[in-house]
């Protein structure tokens, strides 16, 4: 960090050279970030393990597979994505053109997190490079692997005097925070989205934070038996899955009617054996907590007696290994902390409601979440959700897929963070849409000038109101 004002430098004028501008740079750093996925899939895999004890195949869809996929996809684009757009112009501003174009920010600051330290510091990246921008990018040091591959492998493949890669703790955080941004995009918990959002806030830099909160999902006990099955399925893959729980996009708690409860159970009971093995400790498919903290904090939650009173399956850990079985809860106390603060862990609480509808009133009189899955034929019930809650996105009847879709936007609402990203997405929030007006020095409309009159407030009104049909009515009139 000592060098961090002199590296700071070397970005400004790399960006004031122009050389981050072209499609030919931009271009080149994309097929380098796809060769650098390509040479290092196995490298990824290795540091994802020590990190998570993440399965390959679990490490290549939420995280290899996801940066090969984006920088694919914005290579193929970028060029389309730069180009300015035509814009339209009212007639009374004739003769003259408009456009927008897209404008890279400058100097980006990236912080990664370390749940998909892979995926959520290098996609944003790729956005960042695809508009243009110099990057210094900040993997999170509670993956210690993975951060200290990027630092090492980064400057191999892409342009160094343009991205920048540095490792460090909160200090290296809070210095880098005290410096002037054009740009930071943050992902992580709420805690540390406000500490950024402060520190932006003294340079009046533009942030976007990639957050969390508690995602519920909504059962209707209208789906048949059939369909129930591949449900489990998809809870299941949702909540312990994908780096078992410790996600953003997670399952935080389900609401279904009471009357459906114990079926429910069941047939997630079935499920998680037949995903996990009957002993999911010895599961290599069943991600790891990160560190004794988080372990802590989770054991923290089980220890309370009310919380253990509401077990109805698993609930043994072993603080040696720090693991967590997979484990459900039945109405945990609504005041309690694991149905106030966002859980990132193994445990899943179904809440009983009378009626299923009831489950729109219980998640809007609480904190944006930043998704909402809900498992429903009813189409009416749909729109109910639509329209009487907000989040950052709804999934109807499946999980986690809107994560991977580059034609949907990524990212929350409230306090569940702001801004969004993937795919145009990605290349817009790194970008400045610029607006540009060209006009001609004739003809010229006097009645935009002062001494005000009568007949000058009509022609102005007129314009306003109608646009281009009042505009010619009041020309035909001063005609005659």
């Amino acid at each position: 960090m000592e060098g961090l004002e002199g590296t700071l430098a070397e970005l400004r004028d790399t960006f004031k050279s122009g050389r981050t501008r072209s499609v030919a740079w931009r271009k080149s750093q994309l097929r380098a970030m796809i060769e650098f996925v390509q040479d290092n899939e196995e490298e990824m895999f290795k540091v994802l393990d020590q990190d998570l004890g993440k399965h390959p195949v679990e490490a290549y869809r939420d995280e290899v597979g996801v940066v090969a996929k984006s920088a694919k996809l914005s290579l193929s684009c970028v060029e389309k994505w730069m180009a300015p757009k035509k814009g339209n112009l009212p007639l009374a501003f004739f003769p003259a053109s408009a456009e927008v174009m897209p404008e890279p920010f400058g100097v980006v600051l990236i912080m990664g997190s370390w749940n998909f330290p892979i995926s959520l510091t290098l996609d944003p990246l790729i956005g960042a490079i695809s508009a243009g921008n110099v990057v210094v990018l900040k993997p999170s040091e509670l993956s210690p692997a993975c951060s200290s591959f990027l630092a090492e492998a980064i400057p191999k493949y892409l342009d160094p005097k343009s991205i920048k890669v540095i490792e460090g703790g909160i200090d290296v955080c809070e210095q880098l925070l005290q410096q002037n941004w054009d740009k930071i995009f943050f992902t992580g918990s709420q805690r540390v989205g406000r500490i950024v959002m402060t520190a932006a806030a003294q340079h009046l830099t533009p942030v976007t934070l990639e957050l969390g909160g508690k995602s519920p999902a909504i059962l209707d006990s209208s789906s048949n038996p059939t369909n129930m099955k591949v449900i489990a399925k998809r809870i299941v893959a949702a909540k312990w899955g994908s780096c078992s729980g410790q996600a953003c996009i997670a399952i935080d708690y389900m609401l279904v009617e009471e009357k459906f409860a114990s079926y429910l159970i069941d047939l997630l009971e079935k499920t998680i054996k037949q995903f996990f093995g009957e002993n999911p400790r010895e599961s290599k498919s069943l991600c790891k907590i990160l560190n004794k903290n988080n372990f802590m904090r989770l054991l923290d939650l089980l220890k309370d007696p009310l919380i253990r009173a509401s077990v109805v399956y698993g609930g043994s850990v072993d603080e040696e290994t720090m693991y967590i079985e997979p484990t459900i809860l039945l109405n945990p106390p609504l005041d309690s902390q694991i149905m106030t603060e966002e859980i990132f862990g193994p445990l899943l609480p179904i809440i009983t409601l009378n009626n299923i509808h009831d489950s729109i009133e219980f998640i809007s009189s609480r904190p944006k979440p930043l998704a909402i899955y809900a498992f429903t034929r009813d189409e009416t019930f749909k729109k109910q959700i639509l329209s009487k809650t907000s989040s950052g996105s709804v999934t109807f009847n499946d999980t986690l897929l809107q994560f991977v879709c580059d034609s949907l936007p990524f990212g929350g609402v409230g306090q569940s963070g702001f801004g969004r990203y993937h795919g145009k997405y990605s290349f817009d929030t790194f970008s400045h849409e610029k607006a540009i007006l060209q006009r001609r020095f004739f003809p010229e409309l006097e009645p935009r000038y002062p001494p005000w009159n009568n007949l000058k407030f009509q022609f102005i009104k007129l314009l306003y109101a109608f646009n281009y049909i009042g505009l010619l009515l009041l020309l035909l009139g001063l005609k005659k």
